[in-house]
């Protein structure tokens, strides 16, 4: 899940292209590239997770587990979350850095297989679309960041707070045993198309240009977290 604890930079001195607007560039194509790499990354790994029946044994253990495992399942996303977000985050190593989002990626495969083996068992072509309509929700995020250049900071203090309820919301739906029906995904899915706009505009306003690696993660964070209740969303709709 996208991380309410990330550091928020100070805009650079004399606006976005205040530096060499060739050194920026540079910072937003590595940036960017990243980002590819890690959901490529994402893919090959549920692809082997499939391949070798592993994603089948990791929803097996979730949905007849029971509560226990829906909060062990729940416990070690957000424990791997805070893993990768501190060390993204808040080093200068490079090295450390790029464990960060190693571990996160992982993570959100193994974490996502369960629902993946719902979705190929019994809706085909969900996470098709499902992969296309996260992919065209985040490229025109991006687009309104980047024509219109606001700073879409001012959103974080609702976002924080929208998050901790989501979490909220989560836990009581695994120990109660309820889910929310569409509606829950549906205001997740605009939860985290929020937090690409604000992650963006920080990333194109405000990041320090030696953080791509940490600028990749958040913006992966949010993808892959919109991807997933976009799954959820169709599934529930499909029953």
């Amino acid at each position: 899940m996208n991380n309410p604890f990330q550091q928020s930079y100070p805009a650079h001195e004399g606006g976005a292209f205040g530096v060499a607007e060739a050194s920026r560039a540079t910072f937003l194509q590595r940036t960017y590239a990243h980002l590819f790499g890690a959901i490529v990354a994402l893919v090959l790994i549920e692809v082997v997770l499939f391949k070798t029946g592993v994603a089948w044994d990791l929803a097996g253990f979730l949905f007849r587990g029971g509560l226990m495992s829906g909060l062990l399942w729940f416990g070690g996303f957000m424990f791997a979350s805070f893993i990768a977000t501190r060390f993204a985050y808040q080093t200068e190593s490079k090295g450390k850095q790029y464990f960060g989002l190693a571990l996160y990626t992982v993570a959100i495969a193994i974490l996502f297989s369960p629902v993946l083996v719902i979705a190929n068992e019994y809706a085909p072509g969900v996470i098709e679309t499902s992969a296309v309509v996260t992919l065209a929700g985040f490229s025109a995020l991006t687009a309104i960041v980047f024509i219109t250049r606001k700073d879409f900071s001012f959103m974080r203090g609702v976002l924080m707070w929208a998050t901790f309820a989501a979490v909220g919301f989560i836990v009581m739906g695994l120990i109660f045993g309820f889910d929310g029906g569409v509606v829950f995904p549906a205001l997740m899915i605009a939860l985290f198309g929020g937090w690409i706009l604000h992650d963006t505009s920080e990333i194109l306003l405000k990041y320090p240009e030696d953080r791509y690696v940490g600028a990749a993660l958040t913006l992966f964070a949010s993808i892959a977290m919109m991807f997933y209740y976009v799954v959820i969303l169709f599934l529930r709709m499909r029953e």
